[in-house]
């Protein structure tokens, strides 16, 4: 009997242990679908030499998704939050579009219209930023890629520490008379398509804040730099009543009375004590025939 209840508990543990192991395998599988297309788009970027076409694209649906955000689709002007669109664009993407004063000269103007100008004015804001007369195409392209391959790089460690994170507390959801396994593949899937989304913003928000410079400008902005760097190591910070203060503390020195030419300085001389130390139970000097702690040495 107990050989029998040994090997029951035997095959309960290994049960236990298939079942972990059968569910690692599974919330595993879910990072690998995600991992192989992370790392497919990776090689691509490796092997192609220009991405503009990816880099036009991803700039497209981020501008589109922005302008949806002020401007829904099928919405009337009523709808339209056209200030906000510009604040917005030129807030996160240095990019100044009249949205407002397009709609006041085209009255034609609709919902569905307006996401294809700002990215067609967008498309052209880009290219005017790097003239091929000062950037290099090749250097543009291998600029590219870098912020691209970069920022694909961060978010995805990101994603595998969110991942895991979430693996550790789904089993939690089966108190809520769920399937730990399917909500695990459902928030997985939600926070990747999150994931996908952050690097399209990143991208096109680094790839629009450049601004490319001659190198005069680089020169002029160093020089000014130093100079406002000169500016601020001499600069000395004072008290607004720091000059009356100063003033009134010379003035109580004139007034002060000076010590005579090779006299010696009474402050500065040590304490002599003209008679011996009295303790605290000794008697008192008085005479009183009382310990001086209860005398004249008493406590105020």
């Amino acid at each position: 009997m107990v050989s029998r209840s040994i090997e029951n508990a035997q095959r309960k543990v290994e049960a236990r242990n298939f079942d972990i192991r059968k569910n690692l395998l599974e919330f595993d599988d879910v990072a690998n679908d995600q991992r192989k297309v992370i790392y497919a788009q990776r090689n691509e970027l490796l092997e192609s030499k220009d991405i503009s076409e990816t880099i036009q694209s991803i700039r497209a649906d981020v501008l589109l998704a922005t302008t949806r955000e002020f401007v829904p689709p099928d919405s009337v002007e009523e709808q339209w939050d056209l200030p906000g669109l510009e604040k917005k664009l030129e807030s996160e993407l240095s990019f100044v579009a009249p949205v407002a004063a397009w709609a006041h000269a085209d009255t034609t103007l609709d919902a569905d219209r307006i996401p294809v100008k700002v990215i067609e004015a967008a498309t052209q804001a880009y290219a005017e930023k790097f003239p091929s007369d000062r950037v290099d195409p090749e250097a543009l392209h291998q600029f590219e890629r870098a912020v691209m391959l970069q920022s694909i790089d961060t978010h995805w460690r990101e994603h595998l520490a969110a991942l895991d994170y979430l693996r550790q507390g789904i089993h939690l959801r089966g108190y809520a008379q769920k399937q730990p396994k399917q909500e695990y593949k459902r928030e997985a899937f939600e926070l990747f398509a999150a994931m996908l989304d952050s690097i399209k913003r990143e991208v096109t928000r680094t790839l629009m804040n450049i601004r490319v410079q001659t190198r005069e400008e680089v020169e002029e902005a160093e020089r000014r730099a130093e100079e406002a760097a000169r500016a601020v190591r001499n600069i000395q910070y004072q008290h607004a009543d720091y000059n009356a203060a100063t003033a009134e503390s010379a003035e109580v020195a004139e007034s002060a009375p000076q010590p005579a030419p090779g006299a010696a300085d009474d402050s500065a001389q040590p304490f002599v004590r003209s008679s011996q130390k009295v303790g605290r139970n000794d008697a008192c000097p008085c005479g009183s025939g009382k310990k001086f702690k209860h005398c004249h040495g008493r406590l105020a």
